[in-house]
Formats: C-alpha cells, structure tokens, sequence
C-alpha cells in the first residue's frame, strides 16, 4: 500500500539574487504551499497589492530574482523493499530541487509534474528540502539565445519557455510573473508497485451499453523480481479483473454496463455521472497495492467536418445530436492561480450555465485547469474545448522544447480522459493564422514555428492516448486543407476568429460573413463600478488616467471604446457615464453578433464569446471582472443565448423575423407584431403563425407595413411569441428621441434584499440597476430590459447590506438607453 505524507506547512522562502529592494533582501519569509513569491511577500506585507493602482508597475523587479524554498522535515528511512519518491505536482518553472544536499534534478516546465527517486537521500529523522527558482525571463531569454528568436505578441519571450503565457502579461492581463510551488507536494513510500496512470476510456454502443476501458500503466518498485499482479475495476456494481503478467507495465479493465444513463450537455438533458474505481493488487492479498476512484459520464461525442455545400461544417454532436455551441472562452480565473477555489470555480461555472451556456474553450495562453474545473463542469453539464497550451506564436520544435511538449501532452491528456465534460482537444491559439498573416514567415526564414506539434506531435498523442475524442490543429483552422490551399481563418471552413470588428469596423459588420463556427469574437468594457474604484484610484478618474490606462492593456483600447459606441450611442460628458455607455455598447455588439450567428443555424454551428472571465481588475472583453462581479454583458449573453429567441435579421436585401427554437419540444404559437410609437400608439400589427422544429430556426416574411416607419426617430417594432421578444430599431440611438424621463420606479425592501419596481411611460431601452453601485455585494436578478410605454417590471436585489432603497433608484444606478448621457433635450 502507499503512504503519502504531504509536505505543505512549514515552508520559508527568500530572494537570492537579482533586483531585490532593501525591505525584501535579506527576508527569511513564511512560504505558503501551494502559492506564490507574490502572495507570501504580500502576506508579509512586503509589497503591495499586486492589482492596485501602478503597483504591476513597481513589482517589475521580480522578473528577474531568483528565490529560495526551504522545508525541513521529519522522515523514517527508506525500509528494505520500499520506494520513496518526492513528488511534485507542479512547479512554476525554473527549478533546482535538493534534499539533504543531493540535487534531485531541474525542471523547466509549468505544465507537468515531476518525480524523484530519494532512497539514496532521504534520512531517518530531519531532511532540508531545498527548491531554488531561476528567474523565468532570463531563461526565456537563454532560450531565445540558444534556439533563434521566433515571433511571438508581446514585451517577453514566453515561447521560449513552458510556463503559462498570459504570466508574461497579456492584452487583459498583468505582467506580474509569477514563481513558486503552485501544487501539492508529498513524499510518497511504496512496494512492489503503483498505478502510474489510469486512463479511463469511455464509450457509448449503439444499443445503449456502455463501456469502460481503463488503461493502466503500472510502475515496479524494482527492489526485487517482477511479479503478476491484478488490476480490478468497477463500475455500477460490475467488477473486473486482468491480469497484469509478471514484468509487464500496462493493462486493461474493460467494465461493460448495460442501459447506461446518457450524459448531456446543458440545456439539452442530464448529466448523470457514475462511480469508477480501480485497484492494482498481488494476486490472493486482501489490501491494495495502489488504489484510486473517478467519476464517469456515458455520452459520445463528435465533429462533422464533412464537406457541404457551404464548405467545411465544424458540427459538435453529442450522443449523435447536432449541438449549436453556446459558449465563451476561459482564461486562469485568478493571475495568482493558487487563489482559484473550488468554490470560485463553481461561482464562475455556474455565471455561465445561468447565461445559458452550454461549452467554455480553456485557452491555450493559460494552463491546464485543476480537477475542480472539470468536474465542474462534469456536474453542470458544460462541454470543455481543450486547447493544447500554445498561443498567439512561433514556437521552436528543437529540443529541450520538443521533449516538454510532448511530456505535458501526454501528461494532460491522460488525466483529462475521464472527464465526461471534455469534448475536443484543439493544438493552440492562433498560431496557424498567425503564420499566414502576422508576418511570421520573413524573420522565421524557414526555421521551426511549430506546425509539428499542431500536424504530428498532438494529433498522434491524442489518438494513442484518447481516440474517443476529436481533435483540431487549432483555432481558428479549416479542417482537411492545407494552409497554402485554404486559408485558417476562412468564413466557410471549420472555426474562425472575428477580430476584425473589434479592431477595425463597427459591430454591424458581423453580419458581413456566416462563420460555420465563430470561435472567437469579442468587445471590450470596463469592470463593474465597484471593481474599478475600489482597485483605481485616480483622481480625477478618466480613461486617460494613469492607473486606469494601465488597467487597459489592448493596443489603443481606449480608442477603439470610443470608436465603438459612436456610432451607436451619444457621446458621454461624464466618467460615469463613459463608464455605463462603454459597457452596454459591448453588451449590445455581443448580443448583435449572438443573434446573427444563431439565425444561420444550421449553418453556423456554434459561438463561443471572448471571453467569461477576468483574471484581475481590468477594462476587458469579459463578461464577468476580476472580482467576480457580473457586467451588463453576462445580462446580454443570457437573452442572447436563450432556449428561444425571435430576431429581425436581413435575408436577401429585406428583413424578415428569425424564430430559433434551441429546444426538443416543437415551438408552436402566433406572433404579435406590432409597430408602435415610442409613446404607445399601435401604428400597425398583424398576427401570424408559428411553427418551428425542435433544435431548429425558422425565417418568418413580416408585412412591410410594420417596417414602414412614419417617424424612424420615435417608432420600434415589436413581435412576441409568449414571453419571448424582439425589439427592431429604425434609426441608431444617436438619432433616436427617447423620452429621458421614461421611468418611474419604487424600491421596497423584501426578504434578502430589496425589490425595484419599474414603470414606462414611454419606450425604455436596456434598463438596468447597477446594484453594486450602492452595496458592494448587492447582485441584480435581471437588466438589459425593454420596456414599452405602459409596462412595468420588477428588478431584485440580492444583498446584506441595509440601505436606504431610494439610493437602487437614483440616476447613476437605474440606467438605461434613455438616461441623460443617452439622449436629454431630444424632443
């Protein structure tokens, strides 16, 4: 049996050598395992908040210290016939590992785990375990050296190294560089022999059985003669056993369960999971060798890049259903990884499943997530696109580089095979277009960038490793051409990226193309209120304020928020109101882009925003900021992404209304369309049928009359089925005339928080209580609504603040289109 003894208390940490200020030099320092050198100097009150104001600015000096870890320890000594090994489940990066004066060996890589054999160092009584980290940067920088520079976007070399990318900084993250031992850590004493890996592999027949193939891969202790042993696995209640003969390292339990409950993703069915557990033990013993236990989910899933007529679809299937991918794109929820929480992660999980999601992407510029993400997402239903971690660069595929890759991918893939939510594995981020557009091509000069680890290197893992799971050579990428022939972000291949639009157009550009799936597409908006001022504190606040620009890390993004809202919004004369006009501009162009997306449905298979989360107070493209707090857009995705939607879309050089049913029940119904005066005048209606299909759109051909506005400035269509609407503008809100003083509202207190009644004289567009204006946790249950003239609508706030409900009225928290800086002294 193993015994494992964990070795987290009792660490101390200290810089020794580089940059060092006064007040850190010479520190021996309480170190927290697993953590950080930030978050043990800011415990000791050492630096300040890394997030606060300039202070990324001030910390720069530790990209390039290096640092000491010390631990001792109380150990017994190796006994006859047993292993001990040291076994670190992660180290950030550059590593030198010492016990008791012997060097267990260095490491160079973020994404893997490392083991060491101590028998011939570890002693009976107190051991010195000693890890020393090497600046990063400068190794990046030797690597750089020693292999040839290869383009990259950004300051630092991060393709040079295996550690998280977005560590160097990113276009929404800090550069706050981060070292340490970032997971667990034990000793661990053993005989005979231990499961090294368990890869269960699960399928679906097509009676409805399922089936569990759990590969093992066995590691002898090699203290005496190899002998057989017997791996056990089960499931349901069905047990099985195989042999693993004597000096043979691998086996295979294969569980056959009957009438297997399938696994779906949200919004599609449940998500039951089953109980796995395996054993390897000496034939005849009644205690394990080596034991452990996972949660299995029976669904298959697929691909379809079969050519069509339109090009090349990238269809996922789930238990042979078409899905349309309602999704957002993941980054390290916390730049401090170590302050990433189960809990956090099921807060962040379930913002998405709320807003209708049913898939994250986990981005190739961050890491492999821990187990709580998965499993996760296992309970709740969300599909995991898996990148491989490379991003936004040419990478060298000479060694040492190529042996690292290699060794995380098989690492990564075998631990993640059991993880029903895990639908594909993708190559990297961007790498392929960046090669064909980015002007790689002249500096690289024919050397390495990487194409082997996307062609040859990740695809043959993946099929070794986890056949049962598609893969992709990257996103954006058009499946079965080469790059020469069909270029990787094309509109009708495969996965496309839409940047153009953030950086160039107006976000009525979206409807230019019919993407077969939009993998990326993005806006920007600042942070929350709260979060913005309790972590900037300029004074006077402006987006041209220092702390503020450096908590804006886009190229110009300042410029390209103003350009954004131009054309669509007045232009603000406040801070405040910049701040709510920037975040419901990029709200309103994701819901834009969403909904043309879903009316092309079938065609267009999926949308997967950038991006859900942030990962410290920033003006970003995240639909929830860096303390967790919802923006106006996660409001925005959830009508957007909703089961049922009606939208006015162009088809053929008219408008028609787009009906899409993302449900299994048929849609049946009449749709009220009206047109209306901002002031409540019916100017025309009809009423007409509905039917659409389960998982299926339907275009519907609205009289003319309703589109033939007598007055474009004060009059909107409105057509309904039930409780779902769409709402058609004529003119853009720059020259509509709204009425300023449209609402009336009332705010009572109610169990748990507070009620704001809403009431519309005239036609109110995207009401919204920004609740954490008034109370830092208080949480708003909906906004982004649409009021005619003469509805009402009641808002609740969660909060345990006692406040004063008039303040959830008052005119910097309840907004809308209509507020002052939207429109005040139009007639």
């Amino acid at each position: 049996m193993r015994f494992r003894q964990t070795l987290h208390d009792g660490w101390r940490m200290s810089a020794i050598a580089g940059p060092v200020p006064e007040n850190v030099a010479g520190r021996d320092l309480p170190a927290a395992v697993p953590g950080s050198t930030h978050l043990d100097l800011l415990a000791a009150g050492l630096i300040p908040e890394p997030y606060l104001d300039s202070a990324e600015t001030e910390l720069a000096w530790m990209h390039r210290t290096d640092w000491r870890y010390e631990l001792t320890f109380d150990a017994s000594a190796p006994e006859e016939g047993e292993r001990v090994d040291l076994a670190f489940d992660g180290l950030d990066t550059v590593a030198t590992v010492e016990l008791n004066g012997h060097e267990l060996g260095r490491t160079a890589n973020m994404h893997r785990s490392y083991r060491f054999d101590v028998r011939a160092a570890l002693r009976e009584g107190a051991n010195e375990l000693v890890v020393t980290f090497r600046s990063a940067l400068e190794f990046a920088e030797r690597q750089r050296e020693a292999l040839g520079a290869r383009p990259h976007t950004n300051a630092h070399p991060y393709n040079m190294i295996r550690k998280m990318a977005c560590s160097f900084g990113w276009d929404w993250g800090p550069d706050l560089q981060t070292a340490g031992i970032w997971k667990p850590v034990r000793l661990e004493r053993w005989t005979t022999a231990r499961l090294a890996r368990v890869r269960p592999l699960v399928t679906v027949a097509p009676d409805g059985s399922g089936r569990v193939e759990v590969h093992a891969d066995v590691e002898r202790a090699d203290t005496g003669a190899d002998t057989g042993l017997v791996l056990t696995a089960e499931v349901a209640g069905r047990r099985v056993e195989a042999a693993v003969p004597a000096g043979s390292d691998t086996a295979v339990a294969v569980v056959e369960v009957p009438d297997v409950r399938l696994w779906w993703p949200a919004g599609h069915g449940e998500q039951p999971l089953y109980d796995l557990s395996f054993a390897l033990a000496e034939p005849g013993a009644a205690e394990p060798l080596d034991s452990g236990s996972r949660r299995v989910g029976f669904r298959t899933v697929t691909v379809d890049t079969e050519p069509d007529e339109h090009g090349t679809p990238f269809t996922i299937a789930v238990n042979g259903k078409p899905v349309f991918v309602k999704g957002a794109n993941w980054i390290p929820d916390d730049h401090f990884l170590t302050r990433v929480t189960r809990e956090r992660v099921q807060r962040r999980v379930d913002q998405a499943v709320g807003a209708n999601m049913n898939l994250l992407r986990v981005w190739g510029g961050g890491v492999f997530e821990s187990e709580d993400f998965y499993d996760v997402c296992d309970e709740r239903g969300v599909l995991v696109w898996q990148d491989f971690l490379l991003a936004c660069a040419a990478y060298p595929e000479e060694e040492p580089l190529w042996s690292e890759f290699e060794a995380e991918a098989r690492e990564n893939v075998a631990r993640l095979t059991s993880h029903a939510s895990l639908a594909l594995w993708n190559g990297g981020n961007e790498n392929l277009w960046g090669f064909m557009d980015w002007g790689w091509q002249e500096p690289l000069d024919g050397r390495t960038w990487g194409h082997g680890y996307y062609t040859d290197l990740f695809p043959r893992i993946v099929a070794e490793l986890d056949p049962t799971r598609f893969y992709a050579d990257g996103s954006p990428y058009s499946p079965g051409h080469d790059l020469d022939a069909v270029h990787p972000n094309d509109d009708d291949h495969g996965t496309k990226h839409e940047w153009t639009v953030w950086n160039q157009t107006d976000y009525r550009a979206y409807r230019d193309n019919v993407p077969r799936f939009c993998s990326e597409f993005g806006f920007q908006g600042p942070p929350t209120w709260t979060t913005l001022t309790d972590w900037v504190h300029d004074e006077p606040m402006t987006p041209e304020s220092p702390a503020f620009l450096l908590h804006q890390k886009a190229e110009d993004g300042n410029g390209k928020l103003d350009r954004g809202f131009s054309a669509h919004l007045p232009t603000p004369t406040t801070f405040e109101d910049w701040h709510w006009a920037t975040q419901l501009n990029q709200a309103r162009a994701i819901v834009f882009a969403i909904e043309h997306y879903r009316s092309w449905w079938p065609r267009t298979a999926g949308a997967v925003v950038w991006q859900i989360n942030d990962c410290w107070p920033v003006t970003s493209w995240a639909a929830v900021d860096g303390d967790e707090r919802a923006k106006p857009l996660l409001y925005g995705l959830r009508h957007a992404y909703a089961p049922r939607l009606l939208t006015v879309q162009p088809r053929e050089g008219r408008d028609v209304l787009v009906a899409v049913n993302d449900t299994d029940e048929p849609w049946e119904g009449v749709v009220g369309a009206e047109r209306r005066s901002f002031a409540g005048a019916v100017l025309a209606e009809e009423r007409i049928g509905l039917s659409v299909g389960p998982r299926a759109t339907a275009e519907l051909d609205l009289p003319r009359a309703l589109f033939a506005a007598g007055d474009t400035k004060k009059e909107v269509l409105v057509a309904a089925c039930g409780d779902v609407r769409a709402v058609h503008l004529f003119r853009e809100d720059t020259d509509l005339h709204y009425d300023p003083d449209a609402l009336t509202a009332e705010a009572v207190a109610v169990p748990g928080g507070y009620r704001v009644d809403v009431r519309a004289t005239s036609f109110a567009r995207d009401v919204a209580v920004l609740a954490d204006r008034v109370a830092p946790d208080a949480e708003v249950d909906d906004m982004l609504v649409t009021l005619l003239a003469g509805e009402s609508r009641s808002f609740t706030v969660r909060t345990a603040a006692d406040i004063d409900p008039s303040a959830l009225t008052a005119p910097l928290v309840l907004r809308s289109a209509n507020t002052p800086h939207a429109g005040r002294g139009r007639t």
